[in-house]
């Protein structure tokens, strides 16, 4: 059976062949999936389903795949696809130090840029770096200006139908070619407010981090025997209002309203550090084509930061990457959500999707214009698999139960005990009123599968409703005729392809420790948002955020 869909694969090549338009349902496994389908929470509520064979194309279930549906984060599996068909798995974001003039005797008697092209992953100790080689390189004081240029982006920070009630929610942050990292796990142009008990009845301590004078805290709080913290920025201004009751030590993420000024603000404090003496003349500015590059820092390979975006749902990488898409097929101007959205389509084509079939606005997912199709989500998994980057996407995806958030990430507590258990992976996602999870589950007999389940519409959460359909997909093995049935609980082969553990150990350690450290955190607004990031404590699957 196996060498006879090795002979169809190879026939079909690197284009899956899809039939038209299919059944309802098909496969003989297909009465479990319809029973968990049919529970009452989806009443009401629109769902579509698609698995199929990732070797033939095979169709085991099915239920409307050809409709446009809300897709939450499950967009990040679209902007990852296209990210690496057009920028490659090698690409890397570059911020560099250019500047006019000579220097002469330690003194820049010219103007210094700080010129970023969208670099996600510029955390506070990489400016520290950055600065640190400007003094290297001899530079004791800027006679002229410092200045950010964020021009290699257009200058809309926020996406279509981004709320702005969200504003100042870390996983809406504004999108700029200037920015930077609140930490190693790269939530983008956010600040982390950092808080303690004092003595009861009294304010708590309260701090930003990293330090930054673009930003300024109210401290409305009180410190005593619960923790009610509230966090959160003043829509339009700069004013973050910290509130409630604080009892415990803790953090929480917002975003900052102008990246590139909080990144140029961040430079300056890192540049006199390391002995840089400049004057009050800091700003925006295009740095002129004659100026030089006195130092640069690199970011990692586009295949090593993936796991960032997809297994914690970071939407500012999502942005960042379909601006740098933008960039790359117009490299004379700016780069722009329409030009990114575009890129973004014509790559997906060539992956054997059906660009008309889909609606990107954004490529996290958060906006409610972005429309997607199963059977377009099934389509780019399974062309994935015979890409030359697969292993970088397969090792960026979700594992069900694996408890390391940089290996199972948002599924690190789903599917625990079943055969899906190490063997799903899958991008989830969720807004208020959609679930998603499309992916990837081998079967008890070997057979991989390739499935996207969405829900729009429901009145409560129903993760674990699609978590059950792809543990009976875990559970079914193959008969004679192709068709599918349940095994119960038989021992599951896992994927072929090895999870390797996250280049970065830091990375890991600083999830494991956010994890550890946050607790808490309230329930945020109805209307969601993508991010469900687990710097904000345990996954709420009721929360209505992006998961």
């Amino acid at each position: 059976m196996r060498s006879a869909r090795a002979a169809v694969a190879a026939i079909i090549g690197t284009t899956l062949a899809l039939p038209g338009p299919v059944p309802a349902t098909a496969g003989d496994g297909v009465p479990e999936i319809e029973r968990i389908l049919a529970d009452e929470r989806l009443a009401g509520a629109t769902v579509v389903a698609e698995v199929r064979d990732e070797d033939t194309g095979e169709l085991v279930f099915a239920r409307d795949p050809d409709r446009r549906v809300l897709p939450a984060s499950n967009q990040k599996l679209l902007t990852a696809a296209a990210a690496l068909e057009v920028l490659g798995p090698s690409y890397q974001f570059r911020t560099s130090v250019r500047h006019t003039g000579p220097v002469a005797g330690g003194v820049l008697r010219g103007d210094l840029y700080l010129v970023g092209q969208g670099d996600p992953t510029m955390t506070y100790e990489r400016y520290d770096a950055l600065a640190a080689a400007v003094a290297e390189a001899g530079v004791t004081e800027v006679e002229g200006r410092v200045l950010a240029d964020d021009g290699w982006f257009d200058r809309v920070p926020l996406g279509l139908d981004w709320s702005w009630q969200d504003e100042g929610a870390a996983d809406t942050a504004p999108v700029s070619a200037v920015s930077f990292a609140a930490g190693e796990r790269f939530d983008n142009a956010a600040v982390e407010v950092r808080y303690r008990p004092g003595v009861a009845g009294k304010a708590p301590v309260v701090g930003v981090h990293p330090p930054t004078a673009t930003v300024r805290l109210l401290n409305r709080a009180v410190s005593g025997s619960a923790n009610t913290v509230t966090v959160s920025r003043d829509h339009g201004t700069r004013r973050i209002v910290v509130g409630g009751v604080v009892s415990v030590a803790g953090s929480k993420l917002v975003s900052v309203p102008d990246p590139a000024a909080t990144s140029l603000d961040l430079f300056g404090a890192a540049l006199k550090r390391h002995g840089i003496a400049f004057g009050a003349r800091t700003g925006k500015g295009s740095a002129p084509e004659t100026a030089a590059t006195l130092t640069a820092q690199v970011s990692d390979p586009l295949a090593e930061i993936l796991p960032a975006m997809l297994k914690l749902s970071n939407n500012g990488l999502a942005e960042m990457l379909v601006k740098a898409m933008s960039r790359a097929v117009e490299p004379t101007v700016p780069g722009s959500w329409p030009g990114g959205l575009a890129a973004m389509s014509e790559a997906l084509g060539r992956l054997g999707a059906d660009p008309g079939a889909l609606t990107p606005a954004d490529g996290s997912g958060l906006s409610r214009r972005n429309g997607v199709t199963a059977r377009q989500l099934t389509t780019v998994l399974a062309a994935a698999r015979r890409k030359p980057w697969f292993g970088a996407w397969y090792a960026a995806l979700p594992v069900a139960a694996d408890p390391d958030p940089m290996t199972g990430g948002t599924l690190r507590d789903r599917m625990r005990g079943t055969p899906a258990a190490g063997n799903a992976r899958a991008k989830t996602g969720t807004l208020a009123g959609v679930n998603a999870l499309s992916g990837y589950v081998t079967g008890a007999d070997g057979r991989r599968m390739v499935f996207s389940l969405i829900v729009n519409g429901a009145a409560a959460g129903v993760s674990d409703l699609l978590d059950h359909v792809v543990i009976a997909l875990a559970r079914t093995e193959t008969v004679l005729n192709g068709h599918y049935r349940s095994v119960g609980d038989r021992a599951n082969a896992r994927p072929p392809i090895p999870q390797p553990r996250h280049p970065r150990p830091a990375v890991a350690a600083a999830a494991r420790a956010a994890d550890r450290a946050r607790g808490a955190h309230p329930a945020r607004r109805a209307a969601g948002t993508d991010a469900a990031h687990l710097v904000r404590g345990a996954l709420e699957p009721a929360r209505g955020l992006h998961a």
